[in-house]
């Protein structure tokens, strides 16, 4: 990278956190702090939502995938668009109804304290833990397009890049303070503005990635065979709908999900996010990927996780890639703030003020909400630097296959279910956790059980298709367990009574309205980025043009949102 990129990248992480600083002022109470006062626009919920499932993993992961096999990276990430339009359909405007702030709060009322304790322990912390296991795979990225003098301080001895475990301390800083400072607004505002940034950016190099190879002809005729088939080697179509099924639970029932759609003013609004997400999850994967699929043909026998970042490389001018770089970082810190929020905001209310100051100030909330951001953002570096030594890729497909639906399941099946208790969720959880270690830890290649010989012949079959496996137990199993104790339950009446009472009384107060603050800041962010290109294009006149048309778009962005704020202002 040259100078100029350098710049881009610190005057844009300067103004995302000067962006959190900004949104502190407009937390008056806990609710501002988790939930953004329910005020937050349905499509920056949406939007929210996109960008919190997409990290480095998109670029270093999924776009390994698309290098090494193709097509079928595009289909993976289809499938979280499947999931999320099913969710709008069946889920997001439920949890609204239910007139709740967080999925912590609703857990509370259905099933009581253990279990809402236990989820606030376990997921604020190995959660928030693989959290840091993103920041590192940015990290990767980033590093690989920094080479520094020989001896600097802050240089990798072996390769004579930037060292990645200090650029993952350094960002998850930077995610630290966005959180302690603006809370879920931050979260939102900085989400959008990724992605306005990122979407805009790909969609630049895409004619200019197939432009270096000669054209979209030139890169079919190239392209290995089976390149462009949706599925490859062991992502079968039976993966794909796990995987869809999955992540259904995930979007559907995760806290850092469920967030998004109880923080906008109605029920409609939730579904509305979700749709947005979903839409805008069956659309994108092309042009995320193709970048990466068409690099393969240029430049065989890459690095598979930097193949991404080495295509941008190769065809974005001096300060378009620095964006790109920093909005990626961005796109990260997203996943990593919205976990944050979301952790912090239950042991703030579930553990501090429920177990210890059932009466405290809501400045006094505020305060604790900041130290619990604090604390477990240590536990985001504790990830970064930790996780490598297990493997970034294969942690996170084993956590998402393995545990989510035993951590999920319940949550969503106690939003309709009038029979199943907290003796039933605890049932599931743990075994659907027992389940996941006899696969991964007895039924794989020297496991415990393989030497066993009535467990031969199922060892073989996992191994030989260990993602199947993965997502078999992960689904099956608290399904199976759910719908028995469903069949032999009694109603859970007590609770189903406070959880109706939340409904009655939402009902009675739903009349908020969506704050114009969010569009605001993007407006003017879009104006500044459009500036600032404008300006690097007559510093770097060989890419004038690519950089004077990026400039133009951001400024029409601009313009644009400034027009509907003013037409809704004429409404008012």
């Amino acid at each position: 990278m040259q100078t100029a990129d350098y710049v881009v990248i610190i005057l844009y992480m300067l103004g995302v956190v000067a962006a959190g600083m900004i949104l502190a002022k407009k937390m008056k109470n806990s609710k501002d702090m988790f939930a953004a006062g329910g005020q937050s626009p349905w499509w920056v919920s949406g939007l929210s939502g996109f960008m919190t499932i997409f990290s480095a993993g998109t670029f270093v992961v999924w776009g390994g995938i698309a290098y090494q096999y193709g097509m079928v990276a595009v289909a993976i990430n289809m499938c979280y668009g499947i999931s999320a339009l099913l969710v709008g359909y069946f889920l997001a405007g439920y949890w609204r109804k239910l007139g709740v702030n967080s999925a912590s709060e609703f857990l509370q009322l259905r099933f009581g304290s253990s279990i809402v304790q236990f989820y606030t322990w376990f997921q604020g912390t190995f959660g928030i833990f693989a959290v840091g296991g993103a920041i590192y795979a940015l990290s990767k990225i980033v590093c690989a397009l920094m080479p520094l003098p020989e001896g600097h301080l802050f240089a990798d001895p072996e390769t004579g890049l930037l060292s990645v475990p200090f650029t993952s301390v350094v960002l998850c800083l930077v995610v630290i303070i966005i959180t302690f400072s603006g809370g879920l607004w931050a979260v939102l505002v900085t989400d959008v503005l990724q992605f306005v940034i990122l979407v805009i950016s790909v969609i630049f190099v895409v004619p200019l990635i197939l432009s270096a190879a000669g054209g979209w002809s030139s890169f079919l005729e190239k392209a290995p065979e089976g390149f462009m088939s949706p599925v490859a080697s062991d992502f079968t179509w039976w993966f794909l709908v796990g995987w869809v099924i999955i992540h259904f639970f995930k979007i559907g029932g995760e806290w850092a999900f469920v967030q998004r759609y109880t923080c906008v003013p109605s029920s409609k609004d939730a579904k509305k996010a979700a749709y947005i997400f979903g839409v805008m999850y069956l659309i994108s994967p092309i042009f995320w990927m193709l970048p990466a699929l068409v690099y393969r043909t240029i430049q065989p026998g890459q690095d598979v996780e930097q193949a991404y970042i080495l295509a941008c490389n190769l065809v974005l001018p001096a300060g378009m890639m620095g964006l790109m770089i920093a909005a990626m970082a961005s796109a990260t810190a997203s996943a990593a703030t919205s976990q944050l929020n979301v952790f912090a905001g239950a042991f703030t209310t579930e553990v501090y003020q429920r177990m210890f100051n059932k009466n405290a100030s809501e400045k006094k909330l505020i305060f604790v909400g900041r130290i619990f951001t604090v604390v477990l953002g240590c536990i985001v570096i504790a990830g970064s630097l930790l996780i490598p030594r297990y493997g970034y890729t294969r942690f996170i497909i084993d956590l998402t296959t393995l545990l989510t639906g035993p951590l999920v399941l319940p949550t969503i099946w106690g939003l309709f279910s009038k029979k199943i208790g907290i003796k039933a969720v605890w049932g599931t959880t743990l075994i659907g956790f027992f389940a996941a270690v006899i696969v991964k830890f007895g039924l794989t290649a020297d496991g415990f059980l393989t030497r066993i010989d009535l467990f031969k012949n199922i060892s073989n079959w996992v191994i030989a298709n260990m993602r199947i496996a993965d997502l078999t137990v992960g689904i099956l199993v608290p399904l199976i367990v759910l719908i028995i104790l469903e069949l032999i339950g009694k109603e859970d009446v007590s609770n189903l009574i406070k959880v109706q009472a939340s409904k009655d009384n939402f009902h009675a107060t739903e009349t908020v309205e969506s704050s114009s603050l969010p569009t605001k800041m993007v407006m003017y962010t879009l104006a500044i980025i459009g500036l600032m290109m404008l300006i690097l294009a007559f510093v770097n006149t060989d890419e004038m043009k690519v950089l004077l048309t990026f400039s133009a778009i951001l400024f029409l962005l601009a313009g644009s949102t400034y027009l509907i704020l003013s037409k809704n202002r004429q409404k008012k």
